[in-house]
């Protein structure tokens, strides 16, 4: 069974700022023979992109629609504040964000953080996407905010960023379609989870080998009836037996000769 009727191979979409590949390597070491084919998908499209059937999972930023869709939790990222390396705030360890009340602080329209109201002074515009906003950022136009793993993204040499606490997180899951969870969609969820092949709770790869059956003569040897005192009966004469003699009659009388 593959994710797709059409397709031979199971599609896997994500995030930009995740990074699949240990969960890759894994899926080509248990599933060799099921191709996994990946696709970067914007933040804000990922979620549509699974409705639509483009994709058999994805790495998403919560939160979705749980209404038709799926979706297990996975970590939960630090959130930084993208600024030039000349900037004050380079020399702290992390910042606060009352410390940005005078900063402009550029909120893209693909922002992944659910902000109630972004901190400091609003730029004259959004910028279209981060990689937009952090250009702007190079440029001393303001400062960013953004899940660590997008600032390692859109790395630049003039830049660099700090840990800012008191702001919303961002949230990585793997989410699927409801009425498409499928045995390949199990198998990738107990990758994620870090089940093992033979995991009781994930499917098994190969069947469990049938138990040996004991050889012969090798049967537990059964005590006769009567206990142990009737084994030895039957095994040794008893003392009354061994003064008949071997050739005895009943009685104990020699036999005579004709």
């Amino acid at each position: 069974m593959t994710g797709s009727e059409d397709s031979p191979a199971f599609r896997l979409a994500y995030v930009p700022g995740v990074t699949p590949s240990k969960w890759v390597r894994i899926w080509n070491e248990r599933l060799p023979h099921i191709p996994l084919t990946l696709n970067q998908v914007p933040a804000a499209e990922v979620c549509e992109a699974l409705r639509r059937g483009e994709a058999d999972a994805g790495f998403v930023r919560l939160p979705v629609d749980w209404d038709d869709l799926s979706a297990i939790p996975l970590y939960e990222e630090t959130t930084v504040v993208v600024i030039p390396k000349d900037h004050l705030f380079a020399a702290a360890d992390e910042v606060a964000v009352t410390d940005l009340a005078e900063e402009v602080v550029l909120h893209p329209l693909d922002d992944t953080l659910a902000w109630e109201q972004p901190p400091g002074r609003p730029a004259v515009g959004r910028p279209a996407t981060t990689a937009d906003a952090v250009e702007l950022v190079a440029a001393g136009i303001g400062v960013l905010i953004v899940p660590q793993s997008l600032a390692r993204l859109h790395h630049r040499r003039d830049l660099t960023y700090r840990t800012i606490t008191d702001v919303p997180t961002s949230r990585v899951a793997l989410s699927w379609p409801q009425e498409a969870t499928t045995d390949l969609v199990e198998d990738l969820i107990g990758i994620v989870r870090g089940r093992t092949v033979n995991s009781t709770r994930g499917r098994r790869t190969e069947p469990e080998p049938k138990a040996k059956r004991p050889e012969k003569g090798a049967t537990r040897r059964q005590q006769p009836p009567g206990g142990r005192g009737a084994g030895r009966t039957a095994g040794k004469p008893s003392a009354k037996n061994a003064r008949r003699g071997s050739g005895g009659a009943k009685g104990g009388k020699p036999r005579r000769r004709p």
